[in-house]
Parts: C-alpha cells; sequence; structure tokens
C-alpha cells in the first residue's frame, strides 16, 4: 500500500508542445509496472486546452469544476461541466480544455501502452476551439 499524501506531490505546468494556455498539472497516481493506470488533475485557465491527441487505450475525463469544451475528431464541440465524465475510446482524436471565459478542471485517467498513455499531434487552432 502507498498513500501520496496532499500536497506531496509538486504541480507542474503543461508543456507547450501539447497545450496552448496555461495549464497546471497535479499528478494524482502512477504506480510502478505492471500497473498501466495514470491519473491526474489538470486545470485549464480560460481559452487553455489541449493540442489534438489520442490514447492507446482510452481516456476518462471527471469534470471537477468550472466550464470546458470537448471534441472529438469529426464531431461537435461539446459542452462539460462539474459530475460530467466523457469516455475517449482507443486512438480516438480528440481535444479538451477550458470554455473561452471560465477555468475548468478534471481528473484525467488513462493507461500507458508500452510505457506511453497519449500520442500528441498538431494544436486546435483558434477556428476549430471558437466553434
Amino acid at each position: 500500500m502507498e498513500i501520496k499524501r496532499a500536497g506531496s506531490q509538486p504541480s507542474g505546468k503543461g508543456p507547450a508542445d501539447w497545450f496552448t494556455g496555461t495549464v497546471r498539472i497535479d499528478p494524482l497516481s502512477s504506480p510502478p509496472e505492471p500497473a498501466r493506470a495514470v491519473a491526474a488533475l489538470v486545470t485549464f485557465e480560460p481559452g487553455a486546452r489541449t493540442a489534438w491527441h489520442t490514447h492507446p487505450l482510452g481516456q476518462i475525463l471527471i469534470v471537477t469544476a468550472g466550464c470546458g469544451w470537448v471534441q472529438r475528431d469529426g464531431g461537435p464541440v461539446e459542452e462539460i461541466r462539474p459530475g460530467d465524465v466523457v469516455w475517449f475510446g482507443p486512438r480516438e482524436k480528440h481535444w479538451h480544455g477550458a470554455s473561452d471565459t471560465t477555468a475548468m478542471s478534471h481528473i484525467a485517467i488513462q493507461e500507458k501502452l508500452n510505457g506511453s498513455p497519449a500520442d500528441w499531434m498538431e494544436h486546435v487552432s483558434d477556428a476549430q476551439y471558437r466553434r
């Protein structure tokens, strides 16, 4: 058993290669192999969002605060709010982030495959983001 105490893991800034805008990542769980599931609390300031990306084994988002937007490739931009749970299937190209006026936080849970939980692609353009 291992307990990670609140505040014991430093917050990190979302890398510019993966995000547009101001994003904070607070790690929650990253157990050693053979476990594959990793989790983080991700907070997006207004206008901040991920780049397009996929997850080899899918991803679950649990919205904890604010108002955000999600989109899968070819689909409409959807609004998400606290209590909403989003599932992206394996290799489903998508992005997620805050709305243009409101910050949003979610818990992101995904599994690593061959050591990687995500494959990052191009940034979401302002035109794509603005709906």
